[in-house]
């Protein structure tokens, strides 16, 4: 029998084996599992075979999860948690030197939007041309537009409650970090603020998962992926549009992802530090 009252059974949906390198090891190519599928806590193995205790090691392995939103039980399904998709475009890359234009935050609940926001930020410096032929906004299209800490108590008002998303986070996540601890004002807390502008919560990104299940593809940029999933990109490159299209890939994509919160995030961490890793090897060796 399952171990303890209501306990789930594990359904292995895939399990392949690829190249990764063990960076540790000097660099070599080592063949490691990755194992996919809608994985849930429960007390048995692929084996048929039943463990006393394992769903208890299980589920308190999931709740020490670093990085969770502390509002949302890490046993919980992630698709019945409301997420906001965070996009920006900005006057460059580095969050230090460079500055939001524009915010796009989309909020699904259940699989429907229930939310859509786009706003103009006035950087206070020029957009590079550079930046401009990515995006297509100008500087005087921002002339009349609100500095960021005119927008940010409506940025957290939409953000609140929500678990963040991003395609590749790394940069949205930067760049409100750094925005939020420009403007904040003194004596606020990280602690108060919702999920998306703490530095110790970890962003679902519907990018890592791309590059493990659409291996196939030659890209995995938005635009590549959409198409591939057949989902709409209105106004590509604009904050708003692809906030929506980033949302629709991860629901597409989530048949293939664990439904658990704290599963979703070990996993997700686990992929992406390979992901980094390959790419520092392929770089070291190009």
């Amino acid at each position: 029998m399952p171990v303890g009252e209501g306990a789930k059974r594990v359904r292995y949906v895939e399990v392949t084996v690829y190249p990764l390198y063990d960076l540790r090891g000097g660099g070599h190519a080592v063949h490691l599992p990755s194992v996919r599928g809608r994985t849930d806590v429960c007390g048995c193995f692929p084996t048929g075979r039943h463990y006393p205790g394992i769903a208890d090691l299980i589920a308190d392995a999931i709740q020490n999860v670093e990085g969770l939103c502390h509002e949302f039980e890490p046993g919980s399904s992630w698709e019945d948690i409301p997420f906001t998709v965070i996009d920006f475009e900005t006057t460059g890359r580095d969050s230090e030197t460079d500055r939001v234009i524009e915010i796009g935050l989309v909020t699904f609940t259940k699989g429907r939007v229930t939310s859509r926001e786009s706003l103009l930020v006035n950087p206070g410096i020029p957009v590079p041309e550079e930046s401009r032929a990515v995006h297509g906004i100008t500087d005087e299209e921002l002339a009349g537009a609100p500095d960021f800490a005119t927008v940010m108590p409506r940025v957290l008002e939409l953000l609140q409650g929500t678990l963040p998303v991003a395609y590749n986070a790394a940069f949205d996540r930067g760049f409100i970090l750094a925005e939020i601890t420009r403007a904040a004002p003194k004596g606020m807390t990280r602690g108060d603020m919702p999920p998306a502008t703490r530095d110790d919560v970890v962003w679902v990104d519907p990018l890592v998962w791309a590059r493990e299940i659409l291996k196939e593809l030659k890209s995995r940029r938005l635009g590549d992926v959409a198409k591939h999933l057949s989902i709409p990109l209105e106004q590509a490159h604009r904050a708003a549009g692809d906030a929506e299209a980033t949302g629709r890939v991860l629901l597409a994509l989530a048949p293939q992802l664990p439904r658990v919160y704290g599963e979703l995030i070990r996993l997700q961490k686990r992929y992406a530090a390979f992901q980094e890793a390959e790419f520092a090897a392929w770089k070291r060796f190009r």
